[in-house]
């Protein structure tokens, strides 16, 4: 009975085994493979070892664009997140407009991310909406050509992704205020817990596992990020928002040198699984000490 039990989990397992191993577990296998060859991206490779990582050690480029992508990603996180809270918290104390706002922040993450772009490529252009609107209030002095300043293009691309996903944040974070019980919040109110002390003692330490949830999937999906750079500055100006992905892009796709988009990839890979990794496990240390 019990061997018959195990056949049939196998036998229901099998399809999923097959199908993660086919599109997940064999191209990640492929790809290292290539990344140590100096394949154009057609049948014939030789075996180069690790020099496509060597060269990567040395270019500037590959440099420069992995600070834009943890400077990137650092930002995101931290203002989204926060964001996210203030919304969250807002909306949990007022149940009378919590619904309506929800879906008004919510919606922003319902669109492309392409059209997203485009839509803020306009609003930051020299004669945009940005700029239109400083002039309009009498704040010309702070009219800016956002995304030509290699001191401020990249934090404009992450604008636009912190307006996207700050709604998505809010609602992993108000799901987890909804979960809070009832009973400890009230006996707060009646020890005269309220506001920051309240939020500081009770509400803070409750909301670790949505904290840990939300930093971990906007670190993830920071780390990764291709659209915005792409549509709003291609990397531009001067390189300053050229990111890891951008780098694969362009190489393995238009720069004749596959192989070493490849190993690019890789090590994107590499970076993404450190760093989600290691912050996730610190953030669930922190879960089981609060």
């Amino acid at each position: 009975m019990f061997h018959r039990r195990r056949a049939t989990m196998a036998a229901f397992l099998l399809p999923a085994i097959v199908t993660y191993g086919v599109f997940m577990l064999y191209p990640l296998a492929r790809g290292i493979y290539l990344s140590m060859t100096d394949s154009l991206g057609g049948p014939i490779a030789n075996f180069v070892g690790t020099e496509q990582y060597r060269a990567m050690a040395d270019d500037p480029k590959v440099t420069a664009a992995l600070w834009h992508t943890v400077l990137y990603a650092a930002v995101v996180v931290v203002v989204q997140n926060g964001l996210g809270l203030l919304f969250a918290s807002m909306l949990f104390h007022r149940p009378k407009v919590r619904k309506a706002l929800s879906v008004v922040l919510l919606t922003p993450a319902l669109i492309s991310p392409v059209m997203a772009a485009f839509i803020w490529s306009y609003l930051f252009a020299p004669t945009g909406g940005i700029n239109a609107v400083l002039d309009s209030i009498g704040l010309h002095s702070l009219t800016h050509v956002w995304l030509g300043d290699t001191s401020t293009a990249l934090y404009s691309v992450a604008a636009v992704n912190i307006w996207m996903f700050t709604g998505y944040s809010c609602a992993i974070f108000l799901a987890s205020y909804m979960n809070m019980p009832t009973e400890l919040l009230e006996a707060a109110e009646l020890d005269g817990a309220r506001g920051l002390r309240r939020f500081v003692s009770i509400e803070w330490p409750l909301l670790a596992p949505a904290l840990t949830v939300n930093v971990t999937l906007s670190l993830i999906g920071s780390l990764k990020v291709f659209e915005f750079p792409l549509v709003l500055t291609n990397g531009g100006p001067a390189g300053a928002t050229d990111t890891l992905t951008l780098l694969v892009y362009r190489n393995v796709f238009g720069g004749g040198k596959f192989a070493y988009g490849v190993a690019l990839s890789v090590v994107l890979l590499v970076t993404v699984v450190v760093l989600s990794s290691a912050t996730s496990s610190l953030l669930r240390l922190r879960e089981r000490r609060v």
